[in-house]
Formats: structure tokens, C-alpha cells, sequence
């Protein structure tokens, strides 16, 4: 299996995670890598850590989440591995309940999120954005 991180989806990603049918609400498991310094565009704030800039984004973000009937479920540092082996552990793991993918597009697309990108951008090494929707056994 390759694991690759990514700041930002490619167009065809883009296009079909939000090209998906509606099913309804979903959770999105965010596996975050943070850069060790802040890294914005205008070289401002070159004293913050990576984590302490996208803190910055998290927090707006979160109102957003709200915002649209949403959720954030957890929220916690990486510690360990117990099974497998990746090259390098994913410093947070973030769990976040969207109403609808609709809802979700609606907020990746809006004049909000433009206004807080940045922070992200400057504090983030990678992630992965996973899509998962409640099931039943496995």
C-alpha cells in the first residue's frame, strides 16, 4: 500500500470525491502532518510551529464545521503504532461529522474557507482526508 500526504487535492480527486453521490452525513478521519515552522506565503509569523499555525485554521474551521450542522468527534496527538509501519507517524488525528457532502463542498468552496487556507497551507507537511460512513460488522 502507498501512503502519500498531499496539502491540497489534484483537480481529479477534487472532482470525484465532490462527483459522488449524496448518501447523507459522513465523517471525515484527517491525518495531519505538520511542517516543524510556520511557512506563510509573506514570511510572516516565522516563529510559530507548523502545528501552532494550522491551530489557527482549527479553530476557525471549527465554527465553520458548526456552522453547517457539524461536528468535531476527536481530536488527538498521534503516540504510537502498534500494527503496520509507515515511514514517518502523523503528528494529529482529527474526526469530523459533516451533515452532507454538499455541506461539506459548500464550505471547501466559501469565502470562509478562502480567508483562513493560508494557515493551513502554512502549517501543514501533508495529510489524508478520509471519507467514512457508518456500517455495520465489517
Amino acid at each position: 500500500m502507498k501512503v502519500e500526504n498531499a496539502v491540497m487535492p489534484s483537480p481529479e480527486q477534487a472532482m470525484g470525491f465532490f462527483g459522488a453521490p449524496e448518501d447523507g452525513p459522513f465523517v471525515m478521519v484527517n491525518l495531519l502532518k505538520f511542517k516543524a515552522r510556520a511557512e506563510y506565503e509573506d514570511g510572516s509569523d516565522s516563529h510559530l510551529s507548523g502545528a501552532e499555525a494550522y491551530a489557527r485554521y482549527g479553530a476557525e474551521v471549527r465554527r465553520l464545521i458548526e456552522g453547517l450542522g457539524g461536528k468535531i468527534r476527536y481530536q488527538g496527538q498521534v503516540s504510537g503504532l502498534l500494527l503496520g509501519d509507515v515511514e514517518e507517524l502523523w503528528d494529529v488525528v482529527a474526526l469530523a461529522e459533516y451533515p452532507s457532502l454538499a455541506a461539506f463542498q459548500a464550505m471547501a468552496t466559501s469565502p470562509a474557507m478562502h480567508a483562513i487556507e493560508h494557515h493551513r497551507k502554512a502549517g501543514l507537511a501533508g495529510q489524508l482526508n478520509i471519507r467514512t460512513k457508518p456500517g455495520e460488522g465489517f
